[in-house]
């Protein structure tokens, strides 16, 4: 797996990079253990720890981004603003806070939890499978994003009406709608009625 500028800090003191732990868990979210990144998710996947955020701007429009090409699992597709995976240890609200700094290069404001999902959705593409258990995010982006482009290829902000045509002609990310619509009741309670979620 390469290194990006979000992995950097877990390489060790000679300059190689260290694998990236994720966080085993039960079907109740409760920590059994840990496994490499790629192993864990690789078929036929691993229950693990997992995040999505969306952040809203203050028109009611969701926060896409385009995920780079040169990621390994999921690259060029739509996704919601952000998702990640929290280290073994670290709560999923820091992982969450820590991941859209990162990726986007801003801090989200009155991020709030939405609430847990739990899924299993392989990628057709990579042979990849999402076994996870999703800590989910809502809040404002009220600066201009500036991603990273080894994370991010374009970011785009939508209205409901929007997502719904592009998502009928462009590739989104295998877990997108299910997170998306597990995260709704907190996304309408942040944007309001008339935002449309």
């Amino acid at each position: 797996m390469p290194t990006t500028p979000a992995t950097a800090t877990h390489s060790s003191s000679n300059g190689t990079a260290e694998a990236i732990m994720l966080e085993l868990v039960d079907e109740n979210g409760t920590t059994i253990g840990t496994a490499e990144k790629l192993a864990a998710h690789q078929a036929p996947g691993q229950l693990h720890r997992a995040f999505s955020v969306f952040l809203f701007d203050e028109q009611g429009r969701l926060l896409l981004q385009r995920r780079a090409l040169g990621k390994y699992h999921s690259p060029g597709v739509w996704s919601n603003t952000c998702c990640g995976h929290p280290y073994p240890g670290e709560a999923p609200f820091a992982a969450a806070a820590r991941r859209t700094h990162e990726e986007l290069g801003l801090s989200p404001s009155l991020l709030a939890e939405a609430g847990t999902v739990r899924y299993n959705h392989p990628d057709p593409v990579s042979g990849l499978v999402e076994q996870e258990f999703n800590h989910l995010f809502v809040g404002m982006a009220q600066t201009t994003a500036e991603p990273d482009p080894e994370e991010v290829g374009e970011t785009a902000f939508v209205t409901a009406a929007e997502l719904a045509e592009r998502h009928a002609r462009a590739p989104f990310s295998a877990w997108f709608m299910t997170v998306l619509d597990a995260a709704r009741p907190a996304i309408r309670e942040l944007t309001g009625p008339s935002a449309g979620w």
